[in-house]
């Protein structure tokens, strides 16, 4: 038996990339003027007596990250664009373009409301905001048995993870100088009520499959968890009469799902006249997710699986025939009933140093460190910012960044005449698009946001 799937999954990490993105601009951070860079440091402020955003435009974040994209996939052969399952791209080279864990993520965040003010010593927001994250790994042995095929033998397919969470942040947001008690130092705090719309969190840890050509033998360990109001698995009877999964039900589909609380702590230093130092964590929270549902998979199962090739004339029906062998290796069976699971949020670490140039004060360079906290979506990245500001209402930054999913160039453009503030830009600029105007990589950020500082 020959096998070619996967691409569809391609296509799905491809559709990801062009559209983790971060959930926050970070190119704007350095800039005096910019609204929103306490959402980074809670201890950093601006120099208005108020202001407020526009609704539902205040501070729109969407983007994606990761380290594979759509142009580990495609090649082009005999001036046509083909995926890695053609047979005309062996083996050896698909999967020299694909990594050994490979992530995809994309994330969105919208500030709906958000009004500043300065009261109990200090500046303070309250803003509510929008949140959704979705990230995925897949290990490259599962495009390998994709692209391969059964030739008897064995295939580690485990670590496939995948977590998304979506939800309503409510934020009271205070920055304080402590000038009086150590000259140049500020803190900084929000709490966040959270609402939570729905989690997901997939964690197969282990799935090794010994593959003939009429018969597969899996050995599987794994566990899936669903947070969303009345939802439930579809599900049908396996060989041996266990109840699997084979889908999700969402006709039911209501909100919330879980409540939550969160908190962000942070701190500046300026140091003489020329150096501002930074060190912050935000996100330290839960969401208590009610109404989850849950399956597992754990033991060693052996089924037949028919011969059949992927037709690029009917893909649709040779798709369905591999996700049906997908859902019998990996044999994820549904547990009756609800439970409450209680999930902590990823945190965010963020150091940062600026220096102000002492012969011309309306240049700054600035290297701010971002790093997630999450054990198996964890990353980081360093960024070195080159800031403008020739007069108090306009800002302008350009930045490099290295980290976790390879280099980027980000920029923005912040303006900030009295009454008025409209900034733009990218932390991560696109790069080459397909003939269809799909991103070939999988970094991409946009920021937008309307406001009206008084």
């Amino acid at each position: 038996m020959k096998i070619k799937f996967l691409g569809i999954a391609c296509v799905a990490l491809a559709t990801i990339a062009a559209g983790e993105a971060r959930a926050q601009s970070r190119s704007g951070f350095f800039l005096d003027n910019y609204s929103y860079n306490y959402q980074l440091n809670p201890a950093m402020s601006v120099d208005r007596k108020a202001d407020f955003s526009f609704p539902g435009l205040g501070n729109l974040n969407v983007g994606v990250n990761g380290n594979v994209g759509l142009k580990n996939f495609i090649y082009n052969r005999n001036g046509k664009t083909v995926t890695f399952l053609h047979p005309d791209v062996s083996a050896a080279e698909a999967m020299d373009n694909i990594k050994t864990n490979n992530r995809i993520g994309a994330s969105a965040r919208e500030g709906i409301m958000s009004v500043g003010f300065r009261a109990l010593g200090g500046y303070n927001h309250v803003s509510l905001n929008t949140v959704a994250n979705v990230q995925a790994r897949v290990p490259r042995d599962l495009f390998s048995f994709v692209k391969e095929g059964v030739s008897n033998r064995v295939y580690d397919i485990g670590n496939v993870d995948a977590r998304a969470d979506a939800y309503a942040e409510l934020a009271f947001q205070h920055s304080h100088s402590l000038d009086k008690l150590v000259e140049g130092l500020t803190v900084g705090a929000a709490v966040k009520l959270l609402v939570g719309v729905g989690g997901a969190d997939i964690n197969l840890r282990h799935a090794e499959a010994n593959l003939g050509y009429d018969q597969w033998t899996a050995s599987t360990e794994g566990v899936a968890y669903l947070s969303v109001k009345n939802a439930s698995w579809k599900t049908k009877v396996g060989d041996d009469g266990a109840t699997l999964v084979d889908g999700v039900n969402l006709d039911n589909f209501s909100a919330p799902s879980g409540y939550g609380v969160a908190f962000d702590l942070g701190a500046t230093y300026r140091f003489g006249s020329d150096f501002t130092f930074g060190l912050a964590f935000t996100d330290i929270g839960f969401i208590s997710w009610s109404n989850t549902i849950t399956a597992s998979t754990n033991g060693t199962h052996t089924f037949n699986s028919n011969n059949h090739v992927l037709d690029p004339d009917d893909f649709d029906s040779s798709w369905d025939k591999m996700r049906d062998d997908l859902e019998e290796l990996y044999r994820l069976q549904a547990h009756d009933g609800t439970s409450s699971r209680c999930r902590a949020l990823e945190a965010t670490m963020n150091a940062s140093v600026e220096y102000q140039l002492p012969v011309y004060r309306q240049v700054s360079f600035g290297l701010l460190n971002s790093t997630r906290i999450a054990s198996r979506f964890a990353w980081t990245d360093f960024r070195l910012s080159a800031n403008y500001q020739p007069v108090k209402w306009i800002g302008v930054a350009v930045n490099y960044g290295v980290g976790t999913f390879g280099d980027s160039f980000g920029w923005i453009v912040n303006i900030a005449p009295k009454g008025f503030n409209l900034f733009v830009g990218m932390d991560h600029t696109l790069g080459k698009l397909s003939k269809e105007y799909i991103p070939l990589g999988s970094n991409a950020q946009f920021s937008f946001g309307i406001n009206f500082p008084l």
